[in-house]
């Protein structure tokens, strides 16, 4: 009998958003000029900025101490989400996928974060005339992580059952 979570499969997941979300944070850099706008269909462009906060920019001027307050955050976050995943039931699936995707897009600007001292942004889209902070895939792969989880919270939707 192993002891090994079976939910930790998903972790598989995190792995393919980060090399994902690494892979084309460098095609973006190798491609793009910063703050240069390619417009590639209405309502959405590449557009390459450096983000030295954390979500909209928050705390991006504030002289270079929230380098290490999000890289510890992440780092303390990163690994509660591990020690969740791996305690979870096997039917908590929705759960886990959620949670390593979430897990994938915190180490995938954690990356950049200890490296670059910023994160790589490049997406940019449009709500009508207005522009939607520019983002990337681990900032992607969070937001769809949160929101399944927040969803599978209170639907109890991916929980598979063996009756």
């Amino acid at each position: 009998m192993s002891t090994t979570s079976p939910q930790l499969r998903w972790l598989l997941l995190s792995l393919v958003v980060i090399i994902l979300d690494q892979t084309t944070k460098q095609i973006a850099e190798a491609q793009l000029t910063p703050h240069q706008t390619v417009n590639l269909f209405p309502y959405f462009d590449w557009y390459l900025t450096y983000n030295t906060g954390a979500a909209f920019s928050f705390l991006a001027d504030a002289g270079g101490w929230q380098r290490w307050l999000f890289t510890g955050i992440a780092i303390a976050v990163s690994t509660l989400i591990i020690q969740w995943v791996r305690k979870l039931p096997v039917d908590e699936t929705q759960t886990a996928i959620s949670l390593c995707l979430i897990l994938g897009g915190a180490i995938g600007n954690l990356i950049d974060r200890v490296y670059l001292g910023h994160v790589i942004d490049y997406i940019q889209v449009w709500l009508g005339s207005y522009p939607w902070p520019a983002f990337n895939i681990a900032d992607a792969a969070i937001s769809v992580g949160a929101l399944l989880l927040i969803l599978s919270s209170f639907t109890g939707i991916g929980k598979t059952t063996t009756e």
